[in-house]
């Protein structure tokens, strides 16, 4: 049995983490950290965890929490985590950073970020699906929610060097705002309304831009925009691509299937995925359809923000750094309806 540490476990991403967990049949959560509420009931906090979870928040230095765990979560703010992993590193955990702190090269993310990285370091980035070198490593970085589900929807096309330009429309549940309220979040600013911000400069776009690079590295024209709709959770994404010539749709769907046929969290469908089909699940589903006008593919990808987005992932992660199956603890449906 492993035991784990969730480092900044009050938040949505740690809740999730703890509830993910709580069935996984070779992972117990020992540890879980809050400055805040150190000394309260986790599922004071999360009540989803009632009877599921008797942890107390604890407020301990990370050198300790290296004593008692075989592997550490970091569901903390970007630019907390490398003020932390220095002091993790040199010990036998494994580690997942949910931040940003590790995810881009270090000038990229001092560019994106506005601030100088403390640990720069190489960190393998946790999208299993395009980076199988996961698998061999000790401290990986997981991705953002919004890259997840644009990069998954346009690497295999992208790999081909087909592709002149990609737009991605993203829209995302309320969630992805975290836990502490904003005026966005507010609901009478939220309810019956669909908002659009950072239209052009979103963070998550040079997280978008580098991977999809990794394919084809002349692929500049690369264009993100967000958006908040009045749900919890989910993210469908809709990818406009671009391509150099005219496709069929069955030659781009076979490329869909044939390039995600060893991944278990991909489902390739015929039709138009929904934010409903995966909603607390570590599914992606991807659909495309071709418009023969314009030489242009338009893929919608669906996932869940917080697991497939963050805390599943973080899992799937783990399973494959620990040496264990890729799907133990997550291979369970959405939530339907």
């Amino acid at each position: 049995m492993l035991n784990a540490g969730i480092i900044g476990a009050s938040g949505y991403t740690g809740g999730e983490l703890i509830r993910l967990l709580a069935h996984h049949p070779n992972v117990n959560v020992n540890i879980a950290t809050s400055r805040k509420l150190h000394g309260t009931y986790v599922s004071e906090q999360h009540k989803n965890l009632v009877s599921l979870n008797y942890l107390r928040f604890e407020d301990v230095e990370p050198e300790k929490i290296t004593e008692f765990c075989d592997i550490v979560f970091l569901a903390v703010p970007h630019g907390a985590s490398m003020k932390v992993v220095p002091k993790l590193i040199d010990s036998d955990v494994k580690i997942i950073d949910l931040s940003a702190d590790y995810r881009l090269d270090v000038d990229i993310f001092e560019h994106v970020y506005g601030q100088e990285h403390e640990d720069p370091r190489d960190v393998p980035y946790g999208l299993v699906e395009l980076h199988p070198e996961v698998s061999n490593s000790d401290f990986v970085s997981n991705p953002g929610c919004y890259p997840t589900g644009a990069n998954l929807a346009a690497a295999p096309l992208v790999n081909k060097k087909i592709v002149e330009s990609v737009v991605f429309d993203s829209k995302s549940g309320i969630s992805g705002a975290g836990i502490v309220p904003t005026t966005t979040s507010h609901y009478p600013n939220l309810a019956e309304n669909i908002t659009a911000y950072k239209l052009t400069k979103h963070r998550h776009r040079a997280e978008i831009n580098q991977e999809l690079q990794r394919f084809d590295s002349g692929l500049t024209n690369i264009s993100f925009t967000p958006h908040v709709i009045p749900s919890i959770r989910g993210i469908l994404t809709t990818a406009h691509i671009f391509l150099q010539d005219k496709m069929e749709h069955q030659e781009v769907f076979e490329i869909y299937k044939k390039f995600y046929c060893d991944n278990n969290f991909i489902r390739v469908i015929e039709g138009v995925p929904s934010i409903s089909h995966v909603r607390g699940s570590n599914f992606c589903d991807i659909g495309l359809e071709i418009d023969e006008n314009n030489n242009r593919v338009v893929v919608v990808s669906a996932i869940d923000n917080l697991v497939k987005g963050a805390s599943g992932q973080a899992i799937q992660n783990m399973n494959l750094m620990c040496g264990l199956e890729e799907t133990t603890g997550l291979w369970f449906p959405g939530l339907l309806p």
